[in-house]
């Protein structure tokens, strides 16, 4: 890391401030559309959707978790998506509801964990150039590369995304707006 990168050995400068600035704003979004809800409305779908609150930050976890593990260990970390089951695709399937004996607050202190990991990842990372193979999958172009800073920006992108789906679900379930 370079002393434009670092103000000291824990505050991260430069363009690592700016990834985990990014990080945290799209993170806050997201959990605040579930302020003040019961585990039960968590897991309402409120939209033609299958969509539900709880879901979407399961889903964002996952994806996180996932995306950190290709920075650190490259496509093995992931699935060869062109070889899933249809069990397996039932399976991830169940990233996207509340399942039974699943609360909010444990769904959200999972993702509360996964963002650490990967906030420790950006802040003490060497290289955010450092690139790997994407995993197989037919919405990834063949033989493409991302670098750690790429896979960063999209797991920001992934969740501002995702933010707006659940600012939706919520409006559609009491009214309630992350703004306005």
């Amino acid at each position: 890391m370079s002393v434009s990168e670092t103000v000291n050995e824990q505050t991260p400068a430069g363009e690592r401030a700016d990834l985990l600035e990014s990080l945290a704003k799209q993170r806050h979004f997201l959990r605040f559309t579930t302020r003040e809800l019961t585990d039960e409305q968590a897991g309402l779908r409120t939209t033609a959707s299958e969509l539900c609150l709880g879901g979407l930050i399961k889903h964002v976890t996952s994806a996180e978790r996932g995306w950190v593990q290709f920075i650190k260990r490259g496509p093995s970390a992931m699935p060869d998506f062109t070889a899933l089951t249809e069990d397996d695709w039932g399976r991830r399937a169940d990233e996207f509801r509340m399942l039974p004996g699943e609360t909010l607050a444990g769904v959200l202190a999972e993702y509360e964990e996964v963002a650490k990991e990967t906030d420790e990842l950006v802040a003490t990372l060497p290289d955010l150039g450092a690139s790997h193979p994407l995993p197989k999958a037919p919405w990834y172009e063949a033989d493409a590369r991302w670098s750690a800073r790429r896979v960063l920006m999209h797991i920001a992108t992934e969740t501002a995304q995702h933010a707006g789906h659940a600012d939706i679900i919520r409006e559609s379930l009491d009214g309630a707006k992350s703004m306005g």
